[in-house]
């Protein structure tokens, strides 16, 4: 639900791994001419490794914490920041960058991840050990409901589509 009351300087993405927050949050960044970040880049840049790099060296939970600590210096004024899927653990992460913008939630189902993603071994993806996909997605599904301000159907749509609803979605909400 959009909380009208508060002004409105940027747009969160959230959701799963291969929804598109990096690939759309880009292009909408482009073209609503606001700035664009990608937490999981920024995790990247402070830690100095890729993020599978430092799931491999820890866990999860230390992917989670060092997550947290980018998501509270994060200013998402002015900007489009795409999360990482597991942003949304972190309720003091997701208060701090929500607080001035409009949180949309893009929504895919778990085949359509299946099909976009080829290489999660590779990807980065904090989840539990012995976790499966399908149980991640459960979990995390619930979460983006609960932050979501505008939730997105992505699903059997390409990036043109998905990125003229986000901007029909949520350009009434933004101010310069």
């Amino acid at each position: 639900m959009i909380m009208l009351d508060k002004v409105i300087s940027g747009i969160v993405l959230i959701g799963m791994p291969g929804a598109g927050k990096s690939t759309i949050g880009i292009l909408l960044a482009g073209k609503l001419g606001l700035e664009f970040e990608d937490t999981y880049r920024t995790i990247e840049q402070e830690c100095g490794k890729p993020i599978q790099e430092l799931l491999d060296q820890s866990d999860y939970l230390r992917l989670r914490a060092v997550e947290e600590a980018v998501l509270l210096k994060v200013s998402s004024q002015g900007k489009v920041v795409a999360t990482g899927g597991s942003a949304v653990y972190s309720a003091a992460g997701m208060a701090h960058l929500t607080a001035n913008a409009v949180t949309v939630f893009l929504d895919i189902d778990i085949k359509e991840i299946n099909r976009r993603i080829t290489n999660f071994d590779e990807r980065g993806i904090a989840i539990k050990p012995n976790q499966t996909l399908t149980e991640l997605f459960t979990e995390r599904r619930e979460l983006y409901l609960r932050y979501a301000d505008i939730r997105l159907e992505c699903n059997n749509q390409d990036v043109e589509q998905c990125l003229h609803q986000l901007i029909k979605s949520t350009q009434p909400f933004i101010t310069s």
